[in-house]
């Protein structure tokens, strides 16, 4: 029976565009989580959508001298063009800034006001004497107390995953001019952290959660350990979501970033149903237990998706809560940790036009930072590209699809199977069962592995039989070995689809299919919050159930086959790292 799926991938800040280690934690994996469940047949609902409200963009705003939206429009449509560039295969990536967020965020807001979960306290606020104004926590740097980090933010070490607050810095100071920070009363709303533990508590310990990660066991135990307390969910600030109250001194407030993005997955489900034209549709996924909601980020995200998201859903009452918290470590560039400030980075739009949007999803895929960090090297990515992408697989496909469609125009009819034949069928059939289990335990690396070691177990065979040969003595015997590397290579290329859906797709029409198996996402218009247009990415992905061994049958029709993928001289290498260096 079909499941539901529910796909949330973490809302980036619309003030720059992405690198590829932004892609390779969180973007990429949930597509192809996203691709293969729908490959199953399941239901999936794949959301997220540029965060409007962070601080970070503001300043960029005030860097540059111009309006916030303009900064907000120029990276929120780079995000849809890398996204539609790589086929990252959103239902709708929207953003914050729209009627529809801000009515969910508010709703959300007062109903745990209303079950008593949000309450009022003076706190002490970050002011910066320079800027003469109050900080967001992320605007406050300082020395960690907890591992001395010397660059720990106000709100959270990087370093060692600490949650913070800007006191508990050592030497505090503003991130954006290094000024002075100084602490002055300043009265805001709280998330009741403390009266909510017991029950998220509960809810933690009620299922066994084996399937986690490590590292999202690790981070979610080290926080419940110190307990949990209340958290701001208002800032001094004038950009984000209004504070839905009339109280005194807090028409200049708003709800806190960090508040109102991990809603994002669920008024991004709510604007997806309205664009459906089935409003109630987004309940299929959150009505408690209707789905398998799944959280793709990065390992600093951890804390606000095992422990405040489902804080927030518990407190309001009636929606689902996260299955599985699938947190990706990081991507260094050459060996080194990726700097934004000093253009340590390798841009997604810098490189998404100069190769083959497969190339880049394979080595992110191959190469990904699932159990620990990992590192994009030039050097590695030809390799790898011209080892086992084109050499292995590429020439795989080609070769046999050159052979049968020389030799035989169509899938030819086999004889009797050699045991050889039936150990091949065997192999593909075991290893079939082996990486859709990976697949549905978000293990996307191990599948890819596993699929690319299949794919060496049918050049062993073609090797063997040497069916180039074959044709020319034995074409019977030629037409059997044909035969079963077409079916596999049949299978292969399902086995690969959610990694690389564009050479797939140019597979699966080759062997002589009709339809599509990769379907990929287009750009879109919507409606913005002042009554404009703003665009978003949407698609309409088919959910037959295609995931299967091949059904190929002799006789159908083999189109004269293309290269699946393109050979990178080792010249790359070098000109890649000059633009590296120059960039900085």
């Amino acid at each position: 029976m079909a499941e539901h799926i529910h796909v949330s991938v973490a809302w980036p800040y619309a003030n720059g565009p992405f690198h590829v280690g932004h892609i390779a934690g969180a973007y990429l994996p949930a597509d192809i989580f996203a691709r293969f469940q729908r490959l199953h047949g399941n239901h999936v609902l794949m959301v997220s959508g540029s965060d409007c409200h962070g601080t970070p963009i503001t300043l960029k705003a005030e860097q540059e001298g111009v309006p916030t939206q303009q900064v907000i429009r120029r990276y929120h449509e780079s995000f849809l063009h890398t996204f539609a560039a790589l086929g990252i295969s959103f239902d709708l990536f929207t953003q914050t800034y729209t009627d529809n967020h801000y009515a969910v965020t508010t709703d959300l807001f007062l109903r745990l006001q209303q079950r008593g979960y949000i309450y009022k306290q003076t706190m002490t606020g970050s002011y910066s004497e320079g800027l003469g104004r109050f900080l967001p926590d992320r605007e406050v740097e300082g020395q960690c107390p907890h591992c001395g980090y010397a660059n720990a933010r106000g709100d959270q070490c990087d370093n060692c995953g600490k949650l913070l607050d800007p006191p508990d810095l050592i030497n505090p100071r503003a991130r954006i001019d290094g000024s002075a920070i100084s602490f002055r009363d300043t009265e805001h709303f709280f998330l009741d952290l403390a009266k909510l533990e017991p029950v998220l508590r509960e809810w933690l310990d009620g299922t066994d959660r084996d399937y986690w990660r490590a590292n999202t066991v690790q981070f979610t135990q080290n926080w419940l350990r110190e307990g949990l307390r209340g958290r701001a969910i208002t800032r001094d600030l004038e950009w984000g979501v209004p504070v839905p109250t009339a109280d005194a001194g807090f028409a200049d407030k708003r709800i806190y970033v960090w508040f109102d993005a991990v809603i994002g997955y669920l008024s991004a489900s709510i604007e997806w149903a309205e664009r459906t034209g089935e409003p109630d549709k987004w309940k299929d996924w959150w009505n408690p237990g209707a789905a398998k909601i799944y959280n793709f980020i990065g390992k600093d995200n951890i804390p606000f998706h095992t422990i405040i998201w489902p804080a927030i859903l518990l407190g309001v009452g009636g929606l689902n809560l996260p299955y599985d918290v699938p947190a990706n470590e990081f991507l260094n560039l050459e060996g080194e940790k990726m700097s934004t400030s000093r253009n340590w980075a390798l841009w997604a739009p810098d490189i998404q036009d100069r190769y083959q949007p497969d190339q880049i999803r394979y080595y992110l895929t191959a190469n990904a930072p699932e159990g620990r960090d990992s590192n994009w090297s030039w050097a590695e990515f030809v390799q790898r590209n011209n080892a086992e992408l084109v050499a292995n697989w590429g020439n795989l496909a080609n070769r046999v699809l050159n052979i049968a469609h020389k030799h035989f125009g169509a899938v030819p009819t086999p004889g009797e199977l050699s045991a050889g034949d039936q150990a091949l069928i065997a192999d593909a059939e075991a290893a079939f069962t082996r990486i859709t289990a990976l697949y549905s335990a978000v293990k996307l690396k191990q599948a890819l592995q596993e699929t690319l070691l299949l794919s060496q177990r049918v050049n062993q065979y073609l090797a063997e039989t040497t069916p180039w040969k074959l044709v020319k003595d034995d074409k019977d015997r030629a037409a059997t070995v044909l035969f079963v590397c077409l079916r596999v290579i049949d299978t292969l290329k399902i086995l690969f689809a959610p990694v690389l859906p564009f050479s797939s797709q140019q597979l699966h029409e080759l062997l002589g299919y009709t339809g599509t198996i990769s379907p990929q996402p287009r750009i879109a218009e919507a409606r913005d919050k002042d009554g404009g247009t703003r665009q978003v990415l949407s698609g309409e992905y088919a959910t037959g159930a295609v995931w299967a061994q091949s059904q190929l049958a002799a006789g159908q029709i083999i189109q004269p086959p293309t290269p699946l993928f393109r050979k990178l001289e080792e010249s790359v290498i070098d000109e890649e790292l000059a633009r590296l260096r120059a960039a900085q």
